[in-house]
């Protein structure tokens, strides 16, 4: 047995128990196996990015929320004041009382008819004051609900991305460790058959020219830029990329927004088949989600992996294959 095989040992966090891998093929499956792990948990943080950002959008929108209901409230103060300097907080004159002080029948009416105004007026307003208090009351409890929930969501995404970092380091150690032909066996579960460099070059000549639309040939043009440079989970670029950063990168040379995450952007666009796939269209991988590349043509596609291969262009048929969408 390879020295190399008793080194091996994959302890992701969560993953089920397994016997330690007693070939140098086994070795090399098990470490194919870490790999299509580590990009999953690091598309579920990606997903979990969205849903913090998500929560801290809705946070904020409950804080204007409170800042225009207390606004309200001060708004109505002044009227308030006037109130009580006028003594109609506490009441307004009796009827006897009316009579007994006014001059003559016609004062007596006009001042029932001012004393009326200035209830109706008085309720009114606290009333409003009433409502603008207990509004404000509302809305500081919804912040701070809203508030506690974004916190709680990020400190768990801290600790998500903790965790694949640290997976993702025992990944790396369990590659190296490999033989070059286990390595070759790793790429070419994880990342799709090797082309060679003149193919990728043709294919970076030809695949744009043969886009459906011109923000796909720029998606196109752009991706194949990054050729060669490195998987970097949780990047978007421009020095290294995750799998759904690099089609984010691509597409927003051509103006469209992508969200970064593979599962996300699965549920963008419309479905393509196999059959009519078209450059640009973006290919996803396994059930949930977790990896995504942009199909350039003649059976290829551009994409990052978490293997030892940089950004590539290989074939799209490969294990894992679930579906297509077309983004523009």
């Amino acid at each position: 047995m390879p020295a190399v095989v008793a080194g091996v040992l994959i302890t992701l966090a969560g993953g089920p128990a397994t016997a330690a891998p007693t070939t140098a093929a086994e070795a090399a499956d098990a470490v194919a196996q870490a790999a299509q792990q580590v990009e999953a948990l690091g598309e579920q943080v990606n997903d979990a990015e969205l849903a913090v950002a998500d929560k801290q959008a809705a946070a904020a929108a409950s804080q204007a929320a409170a800042d225009t209901a207390a606004a309200a409230v001060t708004a109505l103060q002044p009227q308030v004041d006037a109130i009580v300097r006028s003594g109609f907080v506490d009441g307004v004159p009796s009827g006897i009382e009316t009579v007994l002080t006014s001059g003559s029948a016609d004062e007596m009416l006009q001042r029932v008819s001012t004393i009326n105004q200035l209830t109706d007026h008085t309720d009114a307003v606290l009333g409003q004051l009433a409502a603008a208090q207990q509004a404000a009351q509302q809305a500081r409890a919804d912040a701070d609900a809203a508030a506690a929930t974004a916190a709680t969501a990020l400190a768990d995404l801290q600790a998500q991305q903790d965790q694949v970092q640290a997976q993702l380091a025992g990944y790396r150690a369990d590659y190296a460790r490999l033989s070059a032909p286990e390595r070759a066996q790793v790429d070419r579960a994880v990342a799709g058959p090797e082309l060679s460099a003149a193919s990728m070059a043709d294919a970076a000549a030809a695949a744009p020219a043969a886009a459906p639309s011109e923000a796909a040939g720029i998606a196109i043009q752009t991706a194949l830029a990054q050729l060669g440079k490195p998987y970097v989970w949780g990047s978007s670029g421009p020095g290294g990329f995750d799998c759904s950063g690099l089609m984010q990168y691509a597409y927003a040379a051509a103006g469209i927004s992508l969200p970064h995450s593979s599962r996300a952007q699965y549920g963008l666009g419309t479905p393509v088949s196999r059959a009519d796939l078209q450059p640009g269209d973006l290919v996803f991988f396994y059930s949930p989600v977790s990896h995504v590349g942009m199909y350039i043509g003649n059976g290829q596609m551009v994409h990052a992996s978490v293997s030892g291969r940089p950004v590539a262009v290989t074939s799209v048929d490969q294990r894992g294959y679930v579906g297509a969408r077309r983004i523009t």
